[in-house]
């Protein structure tokens, strides 16, 4: 098999993996403020409340991530990045078909919620190794010079797992009642998981090892033996900062206009389930092309170049893309572009390279550890409570978006600023 050929084979194992690990993640995330909110917490709870209660569950899952980032990534650079990968696999896809299984909270009380939270820490727990595994296994197959194209696949997984999600949530309450999709259509998304795990599994199972990992191992000898994690933190300490810094961008962006967004539409304009799920699948269609494209000018003018410039454009758009729709009346010739630019075009600017970007940051010994801790050590605080906090947030400034535009525009330039450093010191060989 020619070199091409198998970095391409690597490069499509690695998007149909992260397709449905992505999918198992989000589809907690597309529920949540629709289902959720009135399936598990007690039926006296005004809406608001529940639907805060719902996303404190989603955000859960993001405090599980750590963990999983660490136990992952220690044993991805002892051990390898391919076992790891189909661990977290079979991990995420348990937790999934077990949630598509709990009873309600009338007939359990408060045994549900519980019962959901738990199975959503499985979830975080299986993702917070997922996601470094899953790029390395396309980033150290590639070519120095095409290592950010290669490391976009995995990534676009998130848009098409996205697609997956919204996709089968909006052709359940087109196909059901409503009362029949909260009675049990919603768990037949869950519950279909199982099919998906079992395809993922078997390709992950045929796809070789990493050279980068090969040859670390086969160094590792003369190195002082030393926990991945304490290397990390004790050599690389700006490195993880800076990573940090660009990761906060993405985790608040794409919840804002992937998870918030739908709980926005269906609560101020009264808008179906499908037609708010509509414009966040159309725009995870576009996202799709973006992120290899994306991927490929990282390539030629620098991954943080690019990615700096991308979080300020995501902060620039959020003001104009949140007060059309916010002025809409639930237009969708107004929601539509307002969703579809934002999340499709200018989040693929930054969710494309960023992989790429962080696993540049460390060597190959430590790589799956140091990119781990950068993605989801600061999960929960940079995404996880973002569908809360833009909840609150709405609140307070009665129902308009604006403290929510403020917000994302302080963070873009976090990003921004962190990103360009990276890249300055990528060009002058800085590596701690």
């Amino acid at each position: 098999m020619s070199e091409r050929r198998s970095i391409r084979r690597v490069a499509l194992a690695s998007l149909l993996g992260a397709t449905i690990e992505w999918y198992d993640f989000f589809l907690y995330g597309v529920v949540a403020g629709i289902v959720f909110n009135k399936q598990f917490f007690p039926a006296d709870l005004d809406s608001y409340t529940q639907t805060i209660f719902a996303y404190l569950t989603f955000a859960i899952g993001y405090l599980a991530r750590p963990f999983g980032a660490f136990i992952f990534g220690h044993f991805g650079d002892r051990v390898g990045r391919k076992s790891m990968l189909v661990i977290t696999l079979l991990i995420m896809g348990t937790a999934t078909v077990g949630i598509g299984l709990i009873p309600t909270y009338s007939s359990i009380g408060i045994a549900a919620p519980l019962i959901l939270q738990t199975l959503r820490l499985c979830q975080g727990f299986g993702l917070g190794g997922e996601w470094g595994g899953a790029v390395l296994l396309a980033y150290e197959h590639a070519d120095e010079k095409e290592r950010a194209f290669y490391a976009s696949f995995p990534q676009m997984g998130l848009a098409t797992g996205l697609v997956l999600a919204t996709g089968a949530v909006a052709a359940l309450s087109w196909g059901l009642t409503d009362a029949q999709f909260l009675a049990w259509g919603w768990r037949t998304a869950f519950l279909g998981s199982i099919v998906l795990v079992a395809i993922a599994t078997y390709i992950r199972l045929t796809i070789l090892e990493t050279p980068d990992f090969v040859n670390a191992r086969a160094a590792r000898e003369s190195r002082e033996a030393r926990l991945p994690i304490v290397t990390v933190v004790r050599n690389y300490p700006r490195s993880i900062l800076l990573g940090i810094g660009g990761r906060w961008i993405d985790g608040v962006y794409f919840n804002v206009f992937a998870v918030f967004l739908i709980t926005f539409l269906t609560s101020s304009f009264h808008m179906p389930r499908e037609s708010a799920l509509l414009p966040v699948m159309a725009a995870a269609l576009v996202m799709c092309p973006f992120m290899l494209f994306s991927g490929r000018i990282a390539d030629r003018i620098g991954r943080g170049r690019l990615f700096g410039l991308a979080s300020l454009m995501c902060g620039l758009s959020t003001v104009p893309a949140l007060h059309m729709i916010y002025v809409s009346g639930g237009n969708p010739w107004m929601i539509w572009p307002a969703t579809i630019i934002p999340l499709g075009v200018f989040y693929s600017g930054i969710f494309g390279p960023q992989a790429a970007l962080f696993a540049g940051l460390f060597p190959p010994h430590v790589r799956f550890t140091g990119i781990s801790v950068v993605y989801q050590f600061p999960s929960f605080l940079v995404a996880g409570i973002v569908p809360a906090l833009c909840t609150y947030l709405l609140k307070i400034d009665d129902g308009a978006p604006y403290y929510i535009c403020g917000f994302v525009m302080f963070v873009s330039l976090v990003a921004a600023l962190s990103a360009f450093r990276i890249q300055r010191r990528a060009e002058q060989g800085i590596s701690n």
